[in-house]
């Protein structure tokens, strides 16, 4: 069983639904005894870092995705949940992230904001993107983005800068993308995190 963290914002039903359809399993919930019996986590999530923080130390899921990442468990964050691994952002102030991750996030200065669309990763380097080539395109929507530490980043993306689109860090996993809606390549890289 693969658990959804639920805190209150992301796009829950569509990652659940591609997990069922791979054949997996997945609750999405807020309930730490249900996720502390889950095999992996999945953070996702669309809108605002403070409040998203804020719900995950409210709801007390934030010592959960710590505690379980300490333990081990594999995490995905997905989208605002892979910006949740990195140490602090700086949307709207400067705002603690999970510390999972050595980074910050930071606003794009150029271009049409969001980036928002199809775009490749390059450089993909885990074992998350077993089958899947280099270069493939996947879909964003995101207004910011991930500096992280280099040797953390195991996925580059071109958008007026080069900025890391996939982090990983032991069994701490985190895509800027939407794998849930980004048609074959992304449900590729769904199965392969089933498959830790």
């Amino acid at each position: 069983m693969i658990g959804i963290i639920d805190y209150g914002m992301g796009n829950l039903r569509s990652v659940q639904k591609a997990i069922e359809f791979l054949g997996g399993t997945a609750a999405v919930t807020s309930d730490r005894t249900v996720l502390n019996g889950c095999e992996k986590l999945i953070l996702p999530g669309v809108g605002s870092f403070a409040a998203g923080m804020e719900n995950l130390r409210a709801s007390g899921l934030k010592d959960e995705v710590l505690r379980r990442a300490a333990d081990g468990t594999p995490v995905l964050g997905i989208c605002l949940g892979m910006q949740f691994l990195l140490a602090e952002s700086e949307e709207e102030g400067r705002h603690a992230g999970l510390a999972l991750i050595p980074g910050r996030v930071t606003r794009f200065t150029r271009g049409k904001v969001p980036h928002m669309g199809w775009n490749g990763v390059e450089g993909m380097s885990s074992p998350l993107f077993t089958g899947i080539a280099d270069g493939t395109q996947f879909y964003f929507v995101h207004s910011y983005y991930a500096d992280a530490a280099a040797e953390y980043v195991i996925g580059k993306t071109e958008y007026f800068c080069t900025f890391a689109s996939a982090v990983a860090r032991g069994n701490v996993f985190g895509v800027q993308f939407h794998p849930e809606k980004s048609g074959a390549a992304g449900l590729q890289l769904l199965r392969n995190f089933m498959r830790f």
